[in-house]
């Protein structure tokens, strides 16, 4: 007696169906999200290299801004009027900027804006560009002026020896300045933050905060804070 060959009804294949569609359904939406997330974890990375590259520039120059060798300003012969303001800003409407005298200890620039020549005891010689060959006893160091510029969602950077402005980062949404003040001349302590000082000679720090954002908004706006210390004024 032979048996019927049974097959799946409609019903079942449906079922089936239905059951295979979410399953897959499911699997893709597995992948997106995990590639969406690889994008946005790829995109803050790339926002805090800028952020450290940037920021460590910069913090590294106001360090040695006002280092003009191993003499007070006042001993230095020929001293620009630059070397009495070494850290400077200016903030308009549409640009912000930070000026700082500063030593090119890397000698970044190639030829340096200024040198001094010091024999470290009483002596000292301000000289534009490079200076002659030090005498025996005699120490030359080498400063150079840097403008970091804030304008039109980016950061620039530019010397006298190259005012053409170079720009360091886009994607910059706020670029915002605070100077740590010391109360009195002869203090070193930071009693409070101000984003205009009357008097530059009560600087003791600089405050930057930076925001980047991403231009795909794969990631919200990352905002950065460092606090550098300016090391001449600290002793």
């Amino acid at each position: 007696m032979r048996r019927r060959a049974r097959g799946f009804s409609l019903v079942e294949l449906l079922l089936a169906l239905a059951m295979g569609l979410v399953l897959v359904l499911g699997g893709s939406q597995v992948v997106i999200d995990s590639r969406a997330t690889h994008a946005s974890q790829q995109a803050a990375m790339s926002l805090q290299d800028d952020a450290r590259f940037v920021l460590g520039k910069i913090i590294q120059d106001i360090r040695q801004a006002g280092m003009f060798g191993c003499l007070a300003t006042g001993f230095i012969e020929n001293a620009p009027p630059a070397f009495d303001r070494p850290v400077s800003w200016s903030g308009g409407a549409g640009a912000k900027s930070l000026t700082l005298v500063t030593a090119d200890a890397g000698n970044e620039s190639g030829k340096p804006d200024w040198t001094v020549l010091s024999d470290c005891t009483g002596s000292a010689q301000a000289y534009t560009g490079n200076s002659p060959a030090p005498a025996p006893g005699e120490i030359r160091f080498a400063l150079r002026q840097v403008t970091y510029t804030f304008e039109a969602g980016q950061l620039k950077v530019s010397t006298p020896a190259a005012p053409a402005k170079a720009v360091l980062v886009d994607n910059v949404q706020a670029f915002e300045l605070g100077f740590g003040l010391a109360a009195k001349p002869a203090s070193l302590q930071v009693v409070r933050y101000d984003a205009a000082p009357a008097d530059a000679s009560l600087i003791r720090s600089v405050r930057i905060q930076m925001t980047l954002r991403d231009p795909s908004g794969r990631v919200k706006a990352q905002t950065y804070s460092v606090v550098a210390a300016l090391r001449n004024q600290l002793g």
